[in-house]
């Protein structure tokens, strides 16, 4: 499932900005062929603060806010640093159960319990892009939020606590990366693999073209 939003921009530009230390989004823009350079949060600012949820916020609601945010700060980093004028990429992801939004795991007790969670059942990956820029008309932008489905089979504690011990939940929305070992339980996706990845191509390609790319 998609939506999309869009304001159209004033011109075209030849790379973008990337706002992600995510070495999977930088993978899939490349896979578009896409040119871009990395924006990243500068040690004096706080990006852990914007992911945080809002009392009984639903989990839809809170990605495409989160990632609108990020692109904000994006904004206001491109300008402090007086970096040439291009668009900026911004891209969140969360996994959700129900309404129940999980997010990244602060430990290894948290990453069971989550993986614990999702054994034996369905749970949405929810991933909202955003490409916007400052120009003298304000700040143009376009957005979409891809929603997918996955199946996980039951998995043993045996087996989660393994997965927790290597390390991979880390850093990982729901506690897991689709293209990991964790891919032996999923028994059926429905959406996009990228996007459960962590950049939806095809919404992002749509987006680009707004902007006046080729793909």
């Amino acid at each position: 499932m998609t939506s999309m939003k869009s304001v159209m921009p004033d011109r075209s530009f030849d790379f973008i900005y990337l706002a992600s230390q995510s070495p999977r989004r930088r993978q899939l823009l490349e896979q578009l062929g896409v040119r871009y350079e990395l924006l990243l949060p500068g040690a004096d600012e706080d990006a852990e603060s914007l992911e945080a949820a809002l009392p009984g916020e639903w989990p839809e609601a809170y990605v495409a806010r989160v990632t609108e945010a990020k692109l904000d700060a994006a904004l206001t980093r491109l300008a402090q640093r007086g970096l040439p004028a291009a668009p900026v990429l911004c891209s969140d992801t969360t996994v959700a159960v129900d309404h129940l939004i999980l997010g990244k795991p602060v430990d290894a007790e948290d990453a069971f319990r989550t993986l614990s969670l999702l054994s034996g059942r369905r749970h949405r990956v929810i991933t909202a892009v955003v490409v916007g820029a400052s120009s003298g008309s304000g700040s143009p932008r376009s957005a979409a939020l891809n929603v997918s489905e996955v199946d996980f089979a039951p998995v043993s504690a045996e087996t989660l606590r393994r997965y927790v011990a290597s390390g991979e939940p880390f850093g990982k929305a729901g506690s897991y990366a689709i293209q990991s070992q964790a891919a032996a339980w999923i028994s059926q996706i429905s959406g996009s693999y990228s996007g459960i990845m962590g950049l939806p191509l095809f919404e992002t390609a749509q987006l680009l073209q707004q902007w006046g790319w080729k793909i």
